[in-house]
């Protein structure tokens, strides 16, 4: 089930197309140990102009890239550490970003909350 939504701050005349959503996914994939069809990723772009942080940043040269996965369940703490380096790594390879520019946030457990096509995701 792992779903990934990827928002990337673009550099000034960066543009993504639609080979970097399947190689994310691709790389996700392996991350997650997912069968083939079970991770879904979605990219959004944000011109640089329409992103900020507070103190007058980003610093120059910065683009970051934000990463939330939603997952039936989550791995434990030692599990997740990994996962985290390990999707970290991808995404960054993937985006060419420095790792310290890639955000990973983890969502709640999908289980019993999140249904696909009418069906509640159990287990």
């Amino acid at each position: 089930m792992p779903i990934l939504n990827v928002e990337i701050v673009l550099r000034p005349g960066e543009t993504v197309g639609r080979e970097l959503a399947a190689e994310l996914a691709e790389r996700a994939g392996e991350v997650f140990d997912a069968a083939p069809g079970t991770t879904w990723v979605k990219v959004r772009t944000i011109a640089a102009e329409h992103y900020a942080e507070n103190g007058g940043g980003p610093p120059e040269g910065v683009y970051p890239v934000f990463v939330s996965v939603l997952k039936a369940k989550l791995p434990d703490a030692d599990r997740l550490r990994a996962e985290v380096a390990s999707l970290t790594a991808a995404v960054a390879q993937v985006c060419a970003r420095p790792p310290e520019n890639v955000h990973v946030i983890y969502l709640p457990e999908g289980s019993g909350r999140v249904a696909f096509g009418g069906r509640i995701v159990s287990g």
